[in-house]
């Protein structure tokens, strides 16, 4: 980047949205699965006894070999190589949002503006998924790097673009049939027009073939693999009763009637943002914009289609409503982009009504219930302030784009994650890496939907005989769903150590004060957890 200011306002953007807002999480939600598979991966010995790593998922994915080599040539720990891979590609991420915002013909400030609301992220409702993942896992890694191939292309730099697109394709292939889908129609359309098949639009598909052979041969060599996962079957009932108890995010039948009316405000934000500002684009972006916006919203039904009549295994698998995504990213930018350029005709009413949109998926995660008065005054606070930094002259921008970071948390009160780790969890942890076995394996029963098993298995290297959190697997593997069900079901109640030994489990761990058999003496305890062996 030639531009040092837009770089440098880049950089600090990035730091501000990792350790501000929306912030990040280790060990919280699926790093509590990748973590110990690529510690498996690295020596089979760890953890060999957890059915969570027996069936690792990363078969159509360079995420674990990239990990694994970065960690041999380094030698750091898993955290700090992948926190240090979802920083950059975040800031590759914001990188892609100014291009966009470059792209309709706006300045370096206001460019800067638009992809530093862009950089608050937003919870993408029904999918369960965001713009900015908290957690260092392949859609973390993957999105931003689809939005940078978006903005490259919105740019005409196709091959820069297909790069972009194919590395998040290597990493996470379900995210990218949107970004991929909507390029190929603007590809054939134009050469529909200009019946020149070496027009550089083209060379996009170079580096996606060269992607996917890599892929297949990845695939060919993965190591670790003791179920495949099933693409071309039906999700059978009991996996169907699964899913709708465990992932009910990826049947649309659970949410789609209070997630409808939501996609349907943004769609209007997105699109009359569009038609206001789209002769201000190029005409790639204007091309890419409703083609993101019309991807989202098909994955509606195709989903319901494939998965709810057809019952496509695959479908649990690729996730499309993921796609839902672009349609929050669209209106956000749209709606940023087309305040700036009000704001740039002195159009000041109408800016503040684009910018108040643009923060209201940040602050509020739905379109159509009314934030409580904190959330509602922050979003106008923000949308006032964005229009005086324009109002007043591109030295007062950085100050507007800085303060939603801070606002949105300390007036608004949005609290993107709970704090899950406690000083109890790592002693407990600690203690079992130290001095226990380590193919041993620990219950925690009567725990429920709690998450500091999942913490405890990374942590410590132990493995857990079930969890709520590792059940997240039943949409990837249909055997491991079925174990994982036959487990839960016992894990809600306390049994006889001897019914302890022949499930194979070494200790259980129950919250202090719960009492336990009265002959069996505890081997670790603190003011959250206490330890029984089984004998």
């Amino acid at each position: 980047m030639k531009n040092w200011p837009a770089a440098a306002a880049i950089a600090v953007l990035t730091l501000l949205s990792f350790y501000q807002f929306p912030g990040h999480t280790w060990l919280q939600q699926d790093s509590q699965i990748y973590v110990p598979i690529l510690e498996h991966l690295r020596d089979p010995s760890v953890l060999a006894n957890d059915i969570l790593v027996e069936r690792p998922h990363v078969t159509f994915t360079l995420y674990d070999e990239i990990a694994l080599g970065l960690r041999r040539v380094t030698g750091l720990g898993f955290r700090e190589i992948l926190e240090s891979e979802q920083i950059v590609t975040r800031a590759l991420g914001i990188w892609g949002f100014y291009l966009l915002a470059t792209a309709v013909g706006l300045d370096t400030a206001a460019a800067l503006l638009v992809a530093a609301i862009l950089s608050l992220g937003a919870m993408i409702a029904g999918p369960q998924v965001l713009i900015f993942e908290f957690e260092p896992v392949p859609r973390a890694f993957a999105v931003p790097l689809l939005v940078l191939a978006t903005g490259l292309a919105a740019h005409r730099r196709f091959l820069g673009a297909g790069i972009a697109g194919s590395s998040a394709f290597l990493i996470h292939a379900p995210t990218v049939y949107p970004f991929w889908a909507v390029y190929a129609c603007y590809a054939v359309r134009l050469y529909s027009r200009k019946k020149n098949s070496a027009d550089p639009v083209f060379h996009a598909f170079i580096p996606l073939i060269a992607a996917a052979a890599i892929l297949f041969a990845g695939v060919r060599f993965q190591s670790g693999q003791s179920e495949a996962q099933d693409f071309f079957t039906r999700v059978t009932p009991l996996m169907e009763k699964l899913q709708r108890m465990r992932t009910p995010y990826v049947w649309i039948s659970t949410w789609w009637k209070q997630g409808l009316p939501h996609y349907l405000v943004l769609c209007a934000i997105a699109i009359g943002a569009w038609l206001r500002i789209r002769t201000r684009m190029t005409a790639e972006l204007r091309f890419f914009v409703p083609g993101l916006v019309i991807a989202g919203v098909l994955s509606m039904p195709v989903s319901w289609l494939l998965l709810e009549q057809w019952k496509w295994a695959l479908m649990p698998q690729l996730q499309p409503l993921r796609a839902l995504l672009f349609v929050t990213l669209c209106a956000i930018f749209g709606a940023a982009s087309a305040g700036c350029v009000a704001a740039e005709a002195h159009r000041y009413p109408e800016a503040f009504a684009w910018f108040a949109a643009a923060y209201l998926p940040s602050v509020n995660t739905s379109a159509i219930s009314l934030p409580d008065w904190r959330r509602a005054a922050v979003i106008l606070l923000l949308a006032l302030l964005a229009c005086f930094a324009m109002r007043v002259g591109r030295i007062a921008v950085p100050v507007a784009a800085v303060a939603a970071f801070f606002l949105i948390t300390f007036l608004g009160g949005v609290v993107n994650y709970p704090k899950l780790h406690t000083a109890d969890l790592k002693q407990l942890a600690q203690w079992a890496r130290s001095s226990t076995p380590a193919d041993a394996v620990f219950l925690f029963p009567n725990f429920g939907k709690d998450l500091s098993p999942g913490i405890f298995r990374a942590e410590a290297l132990r493995a857990v005989y079930v969890d709520w959190k590792g059940g997240g697997q039943v949409n990837y593997l249909r055997e491991l769903g079925e174990q994982w069900w036959a487990r839960w079901q016992v894990a809600d109640r306390l049994l006889s150590p001897a019914e302890y030994r022949d499930m194979g489990i070494d200790y259980v761990i129950v919250r202090s004060g719960t009492p336990f058999e009265p002959n069996i003496q505890p081997v670790f305890g603190n003011s959250h957890f206490v330890v029984h062996p089984v004998p």
